[in-house]
């Protein structure tokens, strides 16, 4: 699979919310593919995630947690890609602690 692809927790309400959000606003291909999915087990497996989080895999290489969502801004149209430097500057603990704590409540 040569195109960049995000993998998200097809049981998770919030997860199909936000890839639905993604996907209605992109202006760069991406997939989006639940892990649970054959291909999504493939995926994980190749790149030995076994966290569970919210995956992008981008140029081979994959990231997760709040570095794959903030990276998610950059398929968007211009009026969300914006928010991207501001959102990466944050550093990485303060943004995963963000991240982990909205996940503990989402399902």
């Amino acid at each position: 699979m040569s195109k960049d692809t995000l993998l998200i927790d097809g049981m998770c309400g919030l997860c199909s919310r936000t890839g639905k959000f993604i996907s209605n606003r992109q202006s760069r291909e991406l997939d989006i593919i639940e892990q649970q999915s054959d291909v999504g087990i493939g995926l994980l497996k190749t790149h030995q995630i076994n966290v569970d989080s919210l995956v992008l895999i981008r140029k081979g290489r994959a990231f997760t947690r709040s570095s794959a969502a903030i990276r998610c801004l950059l398929y968007m149209r211009w009026n969300w890609i914006w928010i991207y430097p501001f959102a990466w500057a944050i550093p990485l603990p303060i943004r995963d602690l963000a991240y982990v704590t909205v996940a503990k409540l989402r399902r």
